[in-house]
């Protein structure tokens, strides 16, 4: 049905959708509802992922044990997408179908470098996060084709650390500047891998360049020339809600402390794992 007709639109959870009808701004000729196909729905784990059906609700994986273990930015991140009734219906689907540059779970997917797993009507196919969202409300997806999955990679350190930050108006409201951070720590305190995800600031969520911090201990002055090193690289954007050059003060800022976030984080796991 929905190969056979540009004009229809996929709905499950319709926290995006739903309001775009109401003041006209969608026009679908037809509505497919998703949300009870079994195949599309639920959390399992995978070797080295941990793999999330397109129609599970926020509000479930939130609260999911396995995504708190092993996808702990996710578990972190979740939190601050939407209200707690929109991610009682929200999915996680949906949001990276969305695409919106501000949100929180397509920052997590392109941080852990996740796959996105896609239905088709000749099959199936996947593809990385980065490949996979293209610009502002783009995606790389065809017609015809339907998210299906999530597949986030689990790190196998012991030693793991997350950090979640953004700005906003009003919390949990659209974020002007979102930061994602992960740390892994060997037993020296010394950074062995590190990821850092930026949102809001540019037409999609990026993934930033900060290797230069593996193989040190992450002080405050290696992790500030690591960010503005990665933030020169950065287009920020402009729009009612805030300015370019705010956008990328604020970034700095959060970055720095979302870093700093997940290095104690992981510095508290090490000291569990002592006593």
């Amino acid at each position: 049905m929905l190969a056979g007709d540009e004009d229809a639109r996929l709905i499950a959870g319709g926290q995006t959708l739903v309001p775009m009808l109401a003041m006209r701004l969608a026009r679908p000729a037809r509505l497919i509802d998703i949300l009870r196909l079994p195949e599309l729905a639920g959390i399992r784990e995978e070797r080295g992922a941990v793999v999330v059906g397109a129609t599970t609700r926020q509000a479930q994986a939130e609260r999911d044990s396995v995504i708190r273990a092993l996808v702990p930015m996710l578990a972190r991140a979740l939190p601050w997408v939407g209200h707690p009734p929109t991610r009682n219906r929200g999915t996680i689907g949906g949001s990276i179908a969305n695409a919106d540059p501000s949100a929180e779970i397509p920052l997590v997917a392109i941080t852990l470098g996740a796959e996105i797993m896609l239905a088709t009507k000749s099959g199936s196919r996947s593809m990385p996060a980065d490949d996979f969202f293209v610009g502002a409300m783009q995606t790389a997806i065809d017609q015809g084709e339907c998210v299906s999955a999530i597949r986030f990679p689990v790190w196998p350190h012991q030693r793991l650390g997350v950090g979640f930050l953004e700005i906003s108006a009003r919390r949990s409201d659209f974020a002007f500047v979102a930061v994602a951070a992960q740390v892994a720590l060997d037993e020296d305190g010394c950074c062995i891998d590190v990821a850092l995800g930026l949102g809001g600031v540019g037409e999609r969520p990026l993934r930033l360049k900060v290797s230069s911090l593996v193989g040190i201990k992450l002080d405050a002055a290696s992790v500030s020339e690591a960010v503005n090193r990665a933030l020169a690289e950065v287009e920020a954007t402009s729009d009612l809600h805030a300015s370019a050059a705010y956008r990328r003060r604020v970034a700095v800022t959060l970055c720095t402390r979302a870093l700093e976030q997940a290095r104690a984080d992981a510095s508290d796991k090490s000291r569990e794992g002592l006593r």
